[in-house]
């Protein structure tokens, strides 16, 4: 992987050769205009960022686009994510990247408000008036095929918390196993519960590498892995 100077950071900043992450939970169908007008200004002002974009990015330390490139991110794999925030991406001709939580799309539907309380994934109004919650695997593997799904864990669970081998297993490795399951594709990026940064926990990370994963999203920056 090339490491540009930070000279040459700065230069490219400067031209607009840079990718903005905006982050995203609950999309309800209440505030869906006003997400579609937020959509709409980031796809006239940026650029879709697919992962082949991030991995040439990676590769060469440049960015090929005109504009500046924008990774809209979805988090915890709620219902509203696969039919609010991916059909407006699609409208607007938007990437979007959607983190799942894959023990919230395994929960049955009758327990998952209950498991959402439980695992720290914030609910509106509209989310608690019956029915499903999260997404079923149908809509992640039809996700799959024009976005960008991963592993936000299984449990929503942070590096903090998933502290034995069979919390590891489960929230690093069995995640990625079970959405590559369902897709046939590469879970190519993780995130941790808060957007905790590669570099904090050494076994933590040694888990991920392990896992074969390319990238771990963070709070300030995503980390390039393998």
């Amino acid at each position: 992987m090339t490491q540009p100077s930070f000279q040459a950071q700065r230069d490219q900043l400067r031209r607009g050769h840079f990718i903005r992450v905006v982050n995203y939970h609950s999309t309800p169908n209440s505030a869906r205009e006003e997400l579609a007008a937020e959509l709409a200004g980031f796809a006239r002002d940026y650029a879709p960022v697919t992962l082949e974009d991030l991995d040439r990015l990676f590769e060469t330390g440049t960015w090929h686009k005109d504009k500046p490139g924008l990774i809209p991110v979805f988090y915890e794999g709620y219902r509203n994510s696969a039919t609010v925030a991916a059909p407006l991406c699609d409208e607007l001709g938007l990437t979007g990247w959607f983190p799942i939580a894959t023990s919230f799309v395994e929960c049955d539907p009758e327990y998952q408000e209950a498991f959402a309380r439980a695992h720290w994934i914030s609910l509106v109004e509209e989310d608690t008036r019956g029915g499903r919650i999260a997404m079923n695997w149908d809509e992640v593997a039809a996700l799959s095929q024009r976005h960008v799904v991963f592993p936000h864990t299984a449990h929503h669970e942070g590096f903090d918390t998933a502290l034995s081998d069979a919390d590891i297993q489960r929230e690093v490795v069995d995640s990625k196993r079970a959405l590559e399951a369902v897709t046939g594709q590469e879970a190519p990026a993780f995130v941790w519960l808060h957007g905790s940064s590669y570099g904090q926990s050494p076994l933590h990370d040694q888990a991920v590498r392990d896992a074969g994963y390319r990238y771990q999203f963070a709070n300030t920056m995503i980390h390039r892995i393998n």
